[in-house]
C-alpha cells in the first residue's frame, strides 16, 4: 500500500485553501457576493487581513459570523474592494481621451458614460472636469458604480484629503487641464470638497460587475485597474458585460496594465490608443478580416 506523505506546511496550505473555498461559497450563497473567480492570491491577502481585524486564528472562524451577521459580512465584502485611485491618475490617459474620444462625443447631441468600479470617485470627477472644459458636460449623463457602499458614499460627497491636491494639480496640467484645479473645489481645514456642479453631474449607483447584469447602452465606459484582480474567466465574463453595455462605435478605457488581448471580446474592438488602453467597439459594424473579407459582428442583446 502506498503511504501518502504530506508535510506540515503543505497540510496547512491545503486546509487554508479549503477554508477559503468554503468561505467564498458561503458568501455567494448567503449574501450573493461572488468572489470565487477573483485572483486567488489577492483573495488570500484580503481574507488574512480580515482575520487580523477580527482576531481569527483560522479562516473557518469567519464563516459562522459572516453567515448570521450582515454587518460582519459587509466588512468582509468591503475588504475585497480595492479603492486605490487619485484625480487624473495616469495623466496621459486623460489627454488621450481628450484627443481621441472627445471629438466623437462632440458629434452626438447626447451621450452616456459609465465609470465601472469607481471607488471613491476621484477619476469620475476628473472626467467631469475635462468634459466641462470641453463644453460637453451638459450633453453627458455620467454613471459611476461600485459594489462598496462605503466608498460610494464618499464619492457622492466628493470630499477628499487636501494633501492629495498637489499631485492632482500636477496630473491635471499634464492631462491638458485649462485652468487651475482649485477652481473645481473648495477647501476647509484638511479637506476639500468638489463643487456641487460636478457632484450633481454624476449618477452614483451600487453595481457589482461580478453578479449584476448589463447597466445600459453607453457611448464610453471606463473600467480601469479592476480586471487585474480577476481570474481569466471572470475577466472574460466582465468584458462581455461591458461589451453588451456599449453602443456600436462606443469606447472602452481600461487600466494601462490591462488588455483585451487573448480575451473573449478582443475581436469586438479596435485599439485606438495602445499605451493608454483605449479601444473602440466595432461590434455591429462591417470589419475587415484577413481570411474572409468582411463580416458583421452582431452585438449581444441589450437588456434594461
Amino acid at each position: 500500500m502506498c503511504e501518502l506523505k504530506v508535510s506540515a506546511t503543505q497540510d496547512t496550505t491545503l486546509v487554508e485553501d479549503l477554508e477559503i473555498t468554503l468561505l467564498l461559497s458561503a458568501l455567494e450563497q448567503r449574501w450573493g457576493y461572488d468572489f470565487r473567480d477573483y485572483a486567488r492570491e489577492s483573495v488570500k491577502r484580503r481574507i488574512r487581513a480580515a482575520m487580523i481585524r477580527h482576531g481569527a486564528a483560522h479562516v473557518s472562524e469567519l464563516i459562522p459570523r459572516m453567515l448570521y451577521d450582515g454587518e460582519f459580512c459587509l466588512d468582509i465584502v468591503q475588504g475585497f474592494s480595492v479603492p486605490v485611485t487619485e484625480m487624473f491618475r495616469d495623466p496621459e490617459v486623460w489627454k488621450a481621451l481628450r484627443d481621441h474620444v472627445f471629438p466623437m462625443l462632440r458629434t452626438w447631441p447626447y451621450f452616456k458614460i459609465w465609470h465601472a468600479g469607481c471607488a471613491t470617485g476621484e477619476e469620475v470627477y476628473s472626467l467631469a472636469i475635462l468634459l466641462f472644459e470641453a463644453g460637453l458636460l451638459e450633453r453627458a449623463t455620467l454613471y459611476a458604480t461600485d459594489f462598496n457602499e462605503t466608498v460610494l458614499q464618499q464619492a457622492r460627497e466628493g470630499v477628499f484629503d487636501i494633501k492629495h491636491t498637489q499631485v492632482a494639480s500636477r496630473n491635471y496640467f499634464q492631462a491638458g487641464g485649462l485652468h487651475s484645479l482649485n477652481a473645481y473645489y473648495h477647501a476647509q481645514d484638511h479637506l476639500v470638497q468638489v463643487n456641487s456642479t460636478l457632484r450633481k453631474a454624476v449618477v452614483w449607483a451600487n453595481h457589482n460587475l461580478v453578479a449584476d447584469s448589463v447597466f445600459g447602452e453607453m457611448n464610453l465606459i471606463l473600467c480601469r485597474n479592476v480586471l487585474i484582480y480577476f481570474s481569466q474567466a471572470l475577466q472574460n465574463r466582465t468584458l462581455e458585460l461591458l461589451t453588451s453595455s456599449l453602443s456600436p462605435g462606443g469606447y472602452l478605457c481600461l487600466g494601462t496594465k490591462e488588455t483585451l488581448d487573448f480575451t473573449s471580446v478582443g475581436h469586438c474592438y479596435e485599439l485606438i490608443a495602445p499605451t493608454e488602453r483605449i479601444y473602440r467597439c466595432v461590434h455591429g459594424e462591417m470589419i475587415d478580416t484577413p481570411d474572409s473579407g468582411t463580416f458583421t459582428i452582431n452585438p449581444p442583446p441589450l437588456t434594461a
